[in-house]
């Protein structure tokens, strides 16, 4: 089962009220936070920590991120997620090249940012996915089934994923466009309203007659609210 605690986290930031908002925000999450505020220091922290990913800056001084990115790739089995002041296309091309797994334009929603971990530990530690609690939902991947509240939920295939993506994206809202390129496939030739049809579905198996688990946001989309 993954839990919070499980995942090591490396915050590598040289600007302190930001390392030290990432780090308490991601401890009152219950991931296990070290930080550093340079690049050298950052990679000789995660000889020691051994951390599952890396939150690692950009702009620093001395070695930069893009350095840190490429010598923790190089040296250990982990994912980087990589923070930067400015949305370059070129950067961002950079950082990837070197083996970055995702990057965020600063400022962004720490809820969004969680929401990357999630997604970074599904695709680079599979194994640790089988069984994810999240709230009152837990999602059991091996069997394809999701609990709410201990009462396993009766899901389609298709109400599994999107009641899987929007629980593990909480907090975020979701378009009908982007749900159905998550969810249904970038070639999925079918109407936005078809979204609308698997979440009312998906709200009547969870008894949310008052629509405040999924959420509606008007001219925007869906969020998972955990309440």
């Amino acid at each position: 089962m993954y839990k919070p605690q499980d995942i090591k986290v490396l915050v590598i930031d040289d600007e302190l009220s930001i390392s030290q908002f990432l780090t308490l925000g991601l401890q009152n999450e219950g991931y296990n936070v070290e930080s550093a505020q340079d690049g050298i220091s950052g990679v000789n922290k995660a000889k020691e920590f051994q951390p599952h990913i890396a939150i690692v800056d950009v702009m620093m001084p001395g070695m930069d991120g893009f350095e840190v990115c490429s010598m923790l790739k190089t040296t250990q089995n982990i994912a980087i997620i990589m923070l930067t002041a400015k949305d370059e296309v070129d950067d961002r091309v950079k950082g990837l090249t070197l083996g970055a797994d995702d990057y965020m334009v600063k400022p962004f929603s720490f809820q969004e940012l969680l929401a990357r971990i999630h997604a970074r530990i599904r695709d680079h530690y599979p194994q640790l996915m089988n069984e994810l609690v999240i709230g009152s939902f837990r999602i059991d991947d091996a069997r394809k089934e999701i609990a709410y509240k201990d009462s396993i939920l009766a899901l389609s295939t298709t109400e599994y994923g999107l009641l899987k993506y929007l629980v593990i994206n909480h907090g975020i809202v979701h378009s009908k466009a982007k749900i159905l390129d998550r969810v249904w496939g970038y070639d999925f030739g079918g109407q936005e309203n078809i979204v609308e049809v698997y979440v009312r579905s998906i709200r009547e198996k969870l008894g949310d007659t008052h629509h405040t688990i999924i959420r509606t946001i008007r001219g925007s989309g869906y969020m998972v609210d955990l309440g």
